[in-house]
């Protein structure tokens, strides 16, 4: 398993982190099987989207930010419940079948960290296991 650290520029963002798990991916010397991409955070996510367009990151963020704003009537008084929703929403994790020693991505996806509760310093882990 590899770790690398990603520093979030604000409250609520989508940071590309493609290159730094194929670089890891790359570490590992494995060429074929499943990568899992992991942050061990309650109010940050993983997730797997268009990355051609900024636009579609800034649109998923708006949408997440009207179906759980942070002006609801929270229980939670630490200010972040929002944060909590979104990121058991986005999801902690995401799997990306490896051959080749290439994550299969499609043409215009990119693997992102979903920052909910930023800015902060947040840990990746990914881990891949080899086919057969």
């Amino acid at each position: 398993m590899v770790s690398f650290e990603v520093r979030t520029p604000r409250r609520a963002v989508l940071v590309d982190i493609s290159a730094e798990v194929a670089a890891a991916v790359n570490e590992s010397g494995v060429t074929d099987g499943v990568v899992l991409v992991y942050v061990p955070h309650t109010t940050a996510g993983v997730t797997i989207n268009e990355n051609a367009d900024p636009s579609v990151r800034a649109d998923l963020l708006l949408a997440l930010e009207r179906l759980v704003p942070l002006s609801l009537p929270f229980a939670h008084q630490e200010g972040n419940s929002d944060a909590h929703v979104k990121a058991s929403l986005m999801g902690s994790s995401a799997s990306v079948p490896l051959h080749g020693g290439r994550l299969q991505l499609g043409t215009w996806q990119g693997i992102y960290l979903a920052e909910f509760d930023g800015p902060r310093r947040r840990r990746v882990l990914v881990s891949v296991s080899a086919a057969g």
